[in-house]
């Protein structure tokens, strides 16, 4: 999707309605500076209001996310096209946040091992000793219900007796005894337990 395309269709749109930055803002009980960054390409309206949005500017969710009024033979082929862009954008975002879970993954066991060797290796008092490495303990203690939301969310997982694909709940993955990325988890489509490997892909 070309943001700066949409935010020129909705600056249009708003014009042609007669409706200024703020009036429009009022309307969707947002701040004129959300509209201005929607205008300037540098943001996407938020899907709560995107219906709103649409009906204020008398224009559908594919106008909008095209940029530009449809006409109806073209209308499938359009929406089509939003959807495979679509999920392109979500498998991008995944990645991004798989790699993001890596990165933090590792910096915490960094900050975790550099501790513990000092504090083996360094002459100190007992109870310093203690805290450093209960300070190098910290992050990952932090970090662990984070990087855990991230394997729930991005991407999905691939039951291995159906094929099924899909989301599991958080509950789900923090119990399920696992290898890397691959999870022993019960499909919630056969009801029966595999270990699962984590994909980017909804097919």
């Amino acid at each position: 999707m070309d943001q700066v395309k949409i935010g020129k269709f909705i600056a249009e749109c708003r014009k042609q309605n007669n409706l200024t930055q703020m009036q429009l803002a009022e309307k969707l009980n947002i701040t004129d500076r959300a509209v201005s960054k929607w205008e300037t390409g540098k943001a996407m309206p938020d899907s709560s209001i995107m219906l709103q949005l649409c009906e204020i500017l008398k224009i559908s969710v594919n106008d909008l996310l095209c940029g530009e009024r449809i006409i109806m033979d073209n209308h499938n082929k359009e929406t089509e096209k939003i959807i495979v862009e679509m999920v392109k954008q979500k498998e991008e975002a995944d990645k991004r946040l798989l790699y993001i879970e890596i990165l933090v993954g590792v910096l915490c066991m960094i900050v975790f091992f550099a501790l513990v060797i000092v504090a083996s290796l360094v002459n100190m008092e007992e109870w310093l000793r203690i805290l450093l490495i209960l300070i190098g303990f910290t992050p990952l203690l932090i970090a662990c219900p984070f990087m855990l939301k991230i394997e729930q969310t991005a991407g999905y997982y691939e039951c291995q007796k159906c094929g099924n694909r899909y989301i599991p709940t958080y509950s789900s993955v923090f119990f399920a005894p696992h290898i890397n990325r691959t999870r022993y988890m019960k499909c919630p489509e056969c009801h029966k337990k595999s270990w699962q490997k984590k994909v980017l892909s909804k097919e």
